[in-house]
């Protein structure tokens, strides 16, 4: 009897686990059995605003097809196709190593957001038991450092990008909105690139204190201080004769954040947007008080490149930051739901804060 295994099918918000055959390699290709796959805040965004599609709009965000979701990766090769025999970086691989990859490949559809899943070979998304490289236009990495913290390989490359584009220098004052995965992971990208003083602005308190540990020298809980102007007058307390900070960047993915993170930015500092993957609509701000009267730098990340990968992966191998404890959740696959549940509500699952949740194929 042929192998089966299973896929997460995501549809508006509705969630299914279906089976397929596992098929064998072709050539240049790469079967790997899945560990782990984080929820991305870019599948949680998404599944945020399927409801639009009944308006009759047609908008690139949202599940409106039936999607294989997952893009946040660590797999241990099941087995190659002929023609396979390096990593993306010339490391000899072989049957059991464990790899890492890029959800974005050249000339195809990004793992982890094709649609047509009965469509073969069925495993293209992360949450599953197996997933099927293209293997020349893939660049997957070998790595030998736990899966807790390879799982984190793909988030960790935003910040990674996120930091060279705000053009961070030694002794900056930065200050990163957000403290969930990628703000903490920024968070950690600002450090090595030599800021001065890190302010972390988010919440809830867990996270907080998770951010501390990877090297914040200031936290500012957005639930205790909620107001906007208050915050903005602590943050700025917090740098050089309270003119605001050398480098800014937006992580938090929320619309609001955007025009008061650029009210922490000095003059001629530089404002990175980092948060926004999906449309989740347009803001209103004074673009001559916030941006031209600053004399302001602003840049934009989108995605990740091969290059952050190949310049990050070492980085966590080291693991001189507990990067392990920022997966708070390992959960079955059956358990897709209530972990964007949490993500969408109070951050609380099995009586815990959720900072990344990850899926674990072999957990059911």
């Amino acid at each position: 009897m042929a192998r089966t295994g299973r896929a997460v099918i995501a549809h508006g918000q509705d969630f299914e686990i279906r089976e397929y055959p596992v098929p064998d390699p072709e050539p240049n290709t790469v079967l790997l059995k899945q560990e782990m796959a984080g929820i991305c805040g870019t599948d949680l965004h998404n599944w945020q605003k399927p409801g639009e599609k009944e308006k009759g709009e047609t908008l690139p965000n949202g599940f409106q097809k039936e999607i294989l979701l997952g893009h946040e990766n660590v797999g241990v090769i099941e087995a190659i196709g002929t023609g396979v025999e390096t990593d993306y970086v010339g490391q000899p691989i072989q049957e059991g190593d464990r790899i890492v990859f890029a959800p974005g490949v050249r000339g195809y559809d990004a793992y982890g957001f094709r649609t047509e899943p009965d469509n073969l070979p069925h495993f293209s998304g992360g949450f599953g038991d197996y997933i099927y490289l293209n293997y020349p236009n893939t660049c997957l990495l070998k790595t030998e450092v736990s899966p807790e913290v390879a799982v984190l390989t793909e988030p960790f490359t935003i910040g990674v990008h996120a930091a060279m584009r705000g053009g961070i220098k030694i002794g900056d004052t930065v200050v990163i909105q957000g403290s969930g995965a990628i703000g903490l992971v920024t968070l950690i990208s600002a450090k090595i690139s030599g800021a001065g003083k890190l302010i972390m602005v988010g919440g809830p308190k867990r996270r907080l204190e998770l951010a501390k540990r990877m090297g914040a020298d200031i936290t500012i809980n957005i639930d205790e201080v909620t107001s906007v102007e208050e915050r903005t007058d602590l943050v700025k307390s917090h740098t050089t004769n309270g003119e605001g900070a050398e480098v800014v960047l937006e992580c938090a993915g929320f619309l609001p954040a955007t025009p008061e993170g650029l009210g922490y930015v000095r003059y001629g500092g530089t404002f990175v947007e980092v948060g926004h993957f999906v449309d989740m609509g347009s803001i209103d701000f004074n673009i001559n008080q916030l941006l031209m009267r600053k004399n302001l730098r602003l840049e934009a990340v989108w995605g990740s490149t091969y290059e952050h990968f190949v310049r990050g992966l070492p980085i966590l191998e080291k693991n001189e930051f507990p990067f392990a404890d920022m997966v708070s959740h390992l959960l079955p696959l059956s358990r897709v739901r209530e972990g964007f549940e949490a993500l969408n509500g109070n951050y609380q699952l099995d009586d815990k804060t959720a900072i990344k949740i990850v899926l674990q194929a072999d957990a059911d």
